[in-house]
């Protein structure tokens, strides 16, 4: 048998050596893509199941137990990522609403943004419960509850209410701006009704209005 026919015979006989390193690195590289895109896939449905923080951004209603908030308390909540504060007034502090009007940007609120119900002296539809959205209408800082009377820094003649810290604006118990804030109107008050006694609904006003 000539040469050049052995060599033909040994190349048909020998199997090219099988790297088996790369093939398992493939596999596995094609494994871990095919989760990724399952993963990646599956965020839209896993989403889905819990649209309650995105509902609330887009203006879902926002349910508050009103019964568990004691007099003189307050709370702070979210709705269409704004602050809305929520105030159990007492006896007291709706009593400290009267007498000093002369003092007020806009006393009677007719330049200030509020709900037809919330057009009165206490801005509310119920008097022992103030529902405001908690930015100054200044430049949006969050103004901070400082309830007691005749606090040192703000006045012997401080009813009781509300101080922003970034620029001074006060706001009284109905949320009312004081003469001399850099605020030029009231804190706002967001639309909202009472299911019952006890639930507050924040975001939805077409409930009947009772009162307490």
């Amino acid at each position: 048998m000539s040469d050049t026919s052995g060599a033909a015979l040994r190349g048909s006989q020998e199997t090219p050596a099988v790297d088996n390193s790369r093939r398992v690195f493939l596999t596995q590289a094609t494994t871990a893509v095919g989760a990724l895109g399952a993963a990646f896939a599956a965020v839209p449905f896993i989403a889905s199941w819990s649209p309650s923080e995105r509902a609330r951004a887009l203006g879902a209603p926002v349910d508050v137990d009103v019964s568990k908030l004691e007099p003189g308390q307050m709370v702070t909540l979210t709705w269409r990522k704004q602050a809305i504060y929520v105030v159990h007034r007492t006896p007291e502090m709706i009593a400290s609403l009267a007498g000093f009007d002369g003092q007020l940007k806009d006393p009677g609120s007719k330049a200030s943004e509020q709900p037809t119900y919330a057009t009165n002296v206490s801005r509310a539809a119920r008097d022992q419960f103030l529902v405001v959205v908690g930015n100054c209408t200044h430049l949006g800082c969050l103004p901070k509850a400082r309830f007691e009377k005749a606090q040192p820094d703000l006045g012997a003649d401080w009813p009781g209410g509300f101080f922003c810290p970034c620029h001074g604006s006060r706001f009284d118990l109905a949320g009312r701006v004081f003469q001399g804030s850099p605020a030029s109107v009231n804190l706002r008050i967001p639309p909202y009704s009472f299911s019952n006694d006890s639930t507050l609904i924040i975001g939805k006003d077409d409930a009947v209005q009772g009162a307490a």
